[in-house]
């Protein structure tokens, strides 16, 4: 149990970063995900005015 807590002592900086990492490519597949709606969306929109 203490070579954990030495590995975590010793590496705090890359956990960090990894947690950064994940958290920011979270937020990147969600507005990439968001942004792939709202097109669809304005396709819509867009093929309802034409058809007016």
């Amino acid at each position: 149990m203490q070579g954990i807590f030495d590995f975590l002592k010793n590496n705090a900086i890359y956990i960090v970063m990894i947690i950064v990492l994940i958290v920011w490519t979270g937020i990147f597949l969600y507005l990439y995900n968001l942004d792939k709606r709202i097109k669809s969306i304005e396709k819509e929109i867009d093929g309802e005015e034409n058809e007016k």
